[in-house]
């Protein structure tokens, strides 16, 4: 969550207000290759929920912390944090429940948890509804959270909608400026479909594969998979199916990269069977992109009616609508004017105002 902590805190000084980031430091993890698994991993814990809640006690007692300081936890997962610091002057974002559903069986959350995993999210969740004060990414993401709160959101509490808002500079570039960066990768401009994203089941990256099959000879162009590598089980489809040498993985893209990327693509697909907001598809039209995406929230929310949804689960549905974009240049070209409008909506001036909004906090203009 650094980049969401870097962009609120760069709007919060651009009002006028002083910043400072907590967090734990790495005292018993210290010198452990991975904190992620094995020993490391219970070390980094002890770091995290033992010692770190003991320091932040510590420096509660100072006097300057006591009346005029607000404190955030920047990350929905970190909410144990709350049992600590004051309630009246504190909050968090939550930006998704995810984790939290799949830990309690919701399969359409496609997270599953482990025997551990799930008495962790259940911790984080009887933590994350105690807060009076919550920042809820996407509308979805709220509507889950009360529903996961058995009692509801008390009078007291303060739980609202509070977009994310962009944390790097996304734009169109120009074809001769993304020449060079495409001719790395063997990719034509305007000749591949892209997505950007993680390998986790519940991206549904195996679906761009399916389009190209369903394709047939409509279209020739590539895929590109920004992000994480290809897995083996996408990359066993993809052999199977025949078409390894039309697909292109660019791995943890620079900025400018995937700029580039988005910039260039024919049509940028976005089929994920669950998200808590969607980075990708506000980054997308912000480069000028025409947008496929799934039908299932927060997309559509997100996307502001410029993008075309369809079924996730049915790549006959997002062939028909990339082949829309080919076919009927007008309504492409309409849809990325829309993309630009939608944009406005995650400004960061409006979005801080917003977030201000949710500790009674007048801006220092």
């Amino acid at each position: 969550m650094n980049r969401y902590f870097l962009s609120l805190k760069d709007g919060l000084l651009r009002k006028g207000f002083k910043v400072t980031l907590w967090k734990p430091i790495i005292f018993f993890a210290k010198g452990q290759h991975t904190t992620n698994h094995g020993l490391g991993k219970w070390l980094g814990y002890i770091d995290k929920w033992i010692l770190f809640p003991l320091i932040l006690r510590l420096r509660l007692l100072k006097s300057k912390y006591r009346k005029h300081t607000y404190f955030h936890v920047c990350d929905h997962s970190n909410s144990p944090y709350l049992a600590v610091l004051p309630q009246k002057r504190s909050g968090i974002t939550c930006h998704d429940v995810l984790a939290i559903r799949g830990a309690l069986g919701y399969e359409d959350a496609y997270c599953p948890a482990s025997k551990t995993g799930i008495y962790l999210q259940k911790w984080i969740l009887n933590n994350l509804i105690k807060a009076k004060r919550i920042a809820c990414v996407s509308q979805l993401t709220l509507n889950q959270l009360t529903e996961l709160a058995d009692d509801g959101i008390d009078s007291y509490k303060k739980w609202k909608v509070v977009y994310n808002s962009f944390n790097a500079h996304f734009h169109p570039m120009t074809a001769a400026q993304r020449t060079s960066i495409f001719q790395q990768y063997g990719l034509e401009d305007s000749n591949y479909i892209l997505h950007v994203g993680s390998s986790l089941p519940r991206k549904n990256r195996k679906i761009l594969a399916d389009m190209i099959v369903h394709l047939g000879e409509k279209w020739k162009g590539k895929i590109c998979y920004a992000g994480q590598p290809i897995d083996i089980a996408l990359q066993i489809h993809i052999d199977k199916l025949g078409i390894a040498d039309r697909v292109v993985p660019v791995v943890k893209p620079s900025h400018e990269v995937l700029v580039a990327l988005y910039s260039g693509c024919t049509a940028f697909i976005f089929p994920s069977f669950s998200e808590g907001f969607g980075w990708p598809v506000i980054e997308a039209q912000a480069c000028g992109a025409p947008v496929v995406a799934s039908v299932i929230e927060p997309m559509p929310e997100v996307a502001g009616g410029a993008a075309l949804h369809v079924d996730p689960e049915n790549p006959a549905e997002f062939t028909a609508a990339l082949l829309m974009f080919l076919q009927d240049p007008q309504a492409k070209k309409e849809y990325i004017r829309k993309g630009f409008q939608n944009c406005r909506r995650f400004e960061q001036s409006l979005l801080i105002n917003q977030f201000l909004a949710l500790y009674d906090l007048e801006t220092n203009d």
